[in-house]
């Protein structure tokens, strides 16, 4: 998948067919239109196109409301979009000079002069332009006197509830990350740096990797305790290798199990949110790396405990209940 990071940055296609959204989360009902852009494009020898905004649009229209969180990073997006088979990202920087064109301009300008639509493949609900005038009527129209056909997706259930980013962020910030992954279709993450931390858990017979997210616009689930699998990247140590593998010698992924906590750590009276995760039969110094944490099951709130001994013995119950539930899944 080619990504670009500005439509200038775009050289116009023959037979473009496009989807366009923010798709924050790709989740089930994004899924649903990817999929059908791939195929669709590969139906009609085209080449897939999606046409997606970084800020989110609301961060720009409404810059006083900081309390939106994005389901994923824009990195975490354009990898899941890669694994879906899309052929070009475009991410234009969403600005008020861009949000005010009017519908008509933006389709001739964006959709028709600068990505070669040929076919729009887009969701029941779409709005664009101008204090969002435009709608799926406009675009049916515009392709009669441009040459580009529209098709709509209707909205797609699960457990009869009509999926969306916005109840996606609800259910993480209530700590249903179980709820959270049926509506995405897969498990919600978080990428990050391990930092230290002040060992505390070592101490206890806990220790924990602290997780720094650049992103602070990264959503970042209620506080508590979860069951999650971390995805390392190592590889063979230097020394092991000859000198003509350590040239071509890539790092390995390596997943483990391990329970995580968000939370101030009120126990010892903590004055700033962590996220820390204990990882299962593991013992590596990781400092400065990046890990990925998935989220698969909501374990208990967070809670304050009257000291280290009552929260030691909580914490292997935590780990014995996470341990359970990885042998129910196994």
């Amino acid at each position: 998948m080619k990504i670009y990071h500005n439509l200038s940055e775009f050289s116009k296609l023959d037979n473009a067919i496009v989807t366009i959204g923010t798709f924050d989360g790709v989740h089930f009902g994004h899924q649903k239109i990817i999929n059908q852009l791939v195929q669709k494009a590969k139906a009609d020898n085209g080449e897939s196109v999606i046409l997606t905004f970084f800020p989110h649009p609301r961060m720009i229209i409404d810059p006083e409301n900081q309390d939106l969180k994005m389901i994923n990073t824009i990195n975490e997006k354009a990898d899941i979009l890669k694994n879906l088979g899309v052929d070009h990202l475009i991410i234009t920087p969403f600005t008020r000079d861009f949000s005010n064109q009017l519908p008509e301009d933006y389709i001739k300008n964006t959709l028709v002069d600068n990505i070669g639509t040929k076919h729009i493949i887009i969701g029941y609900d779409h709005r664009f332009g101008k204090d969002r005038q435009g709608n799926l009527n406009d675009l049916k129209a515009a392709g009669l006197h441009y040459g580009f056909t529209v098709e709509e997706i209707m909205e797609q259930d699960i457990h009869d509830v009509a999926v969306s980013s916005t109840k996606i962020r609800q259910a993480l910030l209530a700590g249903d990350v179980s709820l959270a992954s049926d509506y995405l279709g897969y498990p919600f993450s978080i990428f990050g740096r391990v930092i230290k931390g002040d060992k505390i858990g070592r101490t206890i017979g806990f220790p924990t990797a602290n997780i720094f997210v650049e992103e602070t616009y990264k959503l970042i689930p209620g506080d508590g305790i979860y069951a999650v699998t971390v995805e390392i990247n190592s590889a063979p140590s230097v020394e092991s290798l000859a000198t003509d593998q350590r040239q071509t010698s890539n790092p390995i992924l390596q997943t483990y199990q391990g329970m995580a906590y968000i939370g101030q750590r009120p126990t010892i009276n903590g004055m700033t949110r962590n996220i820390e995760v204990n990882i299962f039969d593991f013992n590596q110094e990781i400092y400065g790396q990046d890990i990925k944490m998935n989220f698969l099951k909501f374990l208990r709130h967070d809670v304050k405990f009257t000291g280290l001994e009552a929260l030691t013995i909580q914490l292997q119950k935590d780990k014995e209940a996470t341990l359970a539930f990885f042998e129910t899944i196994a």
